[in-house]
């Protein structure tokens, strides 16, 4: 039943990234004020598909921690795409930061700029660092929700990989807080994994952390990280 799941919800995933990404032409020809809208209603439908073919549950906590339309840095683990697409869906402006290279996508690239993405070219070294603190400054500036992923990459359940300093350097620049956000929905969308798996998945949003410099937010992010995961770990015993 897993196998069939797993086939049934890649394929209508792959239809319906095609279609709406033929279909997003006319929007970034005629209506980008609607870019937005639109990608929050496609990662809507990718991620229904998800839980009602897969038979996932998704339990969101801490919601309170995200109480602004203002600016926010959110800095959370990445395990699986489902930590790229739920973010959509949970504050009112996103805006992630992404790998430069991921804009050179063939219809998902162009759509990324349109509704505010920062891509990163990371192998640019300090230009990068002047590059990301720019977008951040511009994404402040309109009000979004900037959301990281300080690990770089997708890691999997329980791994472990240190942090990179850019959300350090965003938050010293910016004096805003950062919000710890733990997951562990590498567990059912794992990295580059086909097969998917039914179950509770859990993302859950801690308290602010207050400015602070590398030294500090660094190891509290990941203090937090620990603190979280343990809390729906504990959750899924009982």
């Amino acid at each position: 039943m897993a196998v069939f799941r797993s086939i049934l919800f890649n394929v209508l995933a792959f239809l319906l990234t095609l279609v709406m990404g033929v279909g997003a032409f006319p929007v970034r020809w005629f209506a980008h004020g609607l870019a937005l809208p639109y990608a929050k209603l496609w990662s809507r439908l990718v991620l229904s598909l998800f839980q009602t073919i897969c038979g996932v549950e998704v339990r969101i906590t801490g919601q309170e921690h995200l109480a602004t339309n203002g600016p926010l840095l959110i800095a959370s683990q990445h395990q699986s795409a489902f930590d790229t697409l739920i973010w959509m869906l949970l504050v009112p402006a996103p805006s992630y930061v992404m790998k430069g290279e991921l804009r050179r996508i063939p219809l998902l690239g162009p759509m990324l700029i349109l509704t505010g993405m920062m891509p990163i070219e990371r192998a640019d070294g300090a230009r990068a660092l002047r590059i990301l603190l720019r977008e951040t400054d511009t994404a402040v500036q309109k009000g979004k929700q900037i959301i990281i992923f300080p690990e770089g990459t997708r890691t999997a359940p329980g791994e472990h990989v240190p942090l990179k300093p850019g959300i350090a350097a965003m938050a010293t620049h910016t004096r805003l807080p950062v919000v710890p956000v733990a997951t562990n929905s590498g567990r059912f969308w794992g990295r580059n994994a086909f097969f998917k798996r039914s179950g509770v998945l859990h993302v859950a949003i801690g308290a602010p952390i207050g400015p602070a410099n590398r030294k500090v937010l660094l190891p509290q992010i990941e203090k937090e990280w620990r603190a979280l995961e343990k809390e729906f770990s504990d959750l899924s015993k009982s």
